[in-house]
């Protein structure tokens, strides 16, 4: 499951990044009037990377906090 998570985070950055340069590059050829509103997208899926990061380590210390609890009995 770490491994999917890892995958994904990724996955969401990439994604990010890839569309607010093509926004970008589109905006230069056809205006950006036309195409600025596409730059949501783009910032939805970098926050989707941040908000995966913070659930995986928030994930990983509470099972570090049940490991101690386990090991505690």
């Amino acid at each position: 499951m770490e491994t999917y998570n890892k995958i994904m985070q990724l996955f969401w950055l990439v994604v990010g990044v890839i569309t607010i340069i093509a926004v970008t590059v589109l905006g230069f050829k056809d205006g950006f009037e036309r195409w600025s509103s596409y730059y949501v997208f783009g910032f939805f899926a970098i926050l989707l990377y941040f908000v995966r990061r913070y659930m995986m380590k928030r994930m990983e210390k509470h099972q570090q906090f049940l490991n101690e609890q386990i090991k505690k009995k």
